[in-house]
């Protein structure tokens, strides 16, 4: 038999599957699933499908086909439901309408617009609420949200690719030169994915002029993140792909720049505001996650600096003799994997500073 506690965890793990679904597609809110539950079937299921359409509790709810059985269900959600309007109406309203009897949360929402207030009017309303289910796991699965609510800054991601030998390209002087091919084609969808998980992706000048990348979401299904780049002096072309307006993007500089579609440019003084005023700024904007792909020199700022919470390095089986050094982590692998002989290694950040 099992226990309430099994339970619990068995349908709140159903929604965190389920929110999964909505990866690169919410942010900048957070992946949220819910359940309705009614002895011990699934009567509705629901997760938060896009930025600013119905959260995953309104859309268990509605899916639910015999909308009487709601009155001695159970509604189970990985986050507070929401107290406030935002773009859609308040969460806790909707259960209390519906007269939902009982409510099991797998942690408080972070968010000072909700913080324990969506709790508060179930439980005014008479609603047994349980909370504290599955709650590392809950918090893991929006480590990006909690971040950005919790310290007031982006989560940051840095990923490069690397030879066995410790370079990642060889030395190039201009965009006509190809840079050196290291990933395969399983990490190649693999940083697709992480692009598509990350609201944004930062790159430096001289990665934009060797390189002239579109940064992109090509090979995975998701969301193509903001862009942004340093071009202290500009530097970049208006006729490369960064500054095409197919996607939002940010220019930090110190120099005055005329318009572009979709692109801002935000003058800053880089020697007094540093990468923390930048990531300031990211901030403001509501962005509240940042992959740093390169170059060297940009990724070696972050980690001299510690403004990092995780990072993924490829290291493939390919030898050059000479190019440019790659960055050089200061802590182990937490996890280690291997894609056809490419190893993928998982950093975790422990002693980070960011505030």
């Amino acid at each position: 038999m099992q226990s309430i506690m099994d339970v619990e965890t068995k349908y709140m793990q159903r929604c965190l599957q389920l929110a999964l679904l909505g990866d690169g597609y919410t942010a900048p809110n957070p992946l949220v699933g819910a359940v309705v539950v009614h002895g011990d079937t699934i009567i509705g299921e629901g997760f938060h499908q896009h930025f600013g359409q119905a959260h995953a509790e309104r859309n268990a709810i509605f899916s639910v086909k015999q909308p009487e059985l709601l009155k001695n269900a159970t509604l189970y959600v990985n986050l507070e439901p929401c107290s406030h309007y935002g773009k859609t109406p308040p969460c806790a309203n909707l259960i209390i309408e519906k007269g939902i009897p009982c409510v099991v949360i797998g942690t408080i929402d972070p968010n000072p617009k909700v913080s324990g207030k969506g709790i508060q009017m179930l439980k005014d309303a008479g609603i047994e609420t349980y909370v504290g289910v599955l709650e590392e796991k809950c918090r893991e699965l929006n480590k990006r949200f909690f971040t950005f609510q919790e310290q007031k800054r982006p989560f940051i991601v840095l990923k490069w690719a690397q030879t066995i030998d410790g370079y990642i390209d060889r030395i190039r002087t201009n965009v006509s030169e190809h840079p050196l091919s290291i990933s395969n084609e399983i990490t190649r969808q693999l940083t697709h994915k992480m692009r598509s998980e990350n609201q944004a992706i930062m790159v430096s000048t001289n990665t934009v002029l060797l390189d002239n990348p579109s940064l992109t979401v090509r090979n995975w299904v998701g969301k193509t993140p903001v862009r942004i780049t340093l071009d202290r002096q500009g530097r970049i072309p208006q006729d490369y792909h960064l500054l095409d307006g197919s996607v939002p993007t940010l220019v930090f500089t110190e120099i005055q720049h005329p318009k572009l579609a979709n692109v801002e440019y935000i003058q800053i003084n880089f020697k007094e505001e540093g990468l923390q005023g930048i990531l300031k700024k990211i901030f403001e904007r509501n962005i509240h996650s940042v992959l740093v792909e390169g170059g060297a020199q940009l990724l070696n700022s972050f980690i001299a600096e510690n403004l990092w919470d995780e990072a993924n390095v490829e290291v493939a089986p390919i030898e050059i003799g000479s190019g440019i050094t790659a960055p050089v982590m200061t802590c182990q692998p937490v996890n280690r994997k291997n894609f056809d002989g490419h190893e993928w290694l998982h950093y975790y950040n422990t002693k980070k500073t960011i505030k």
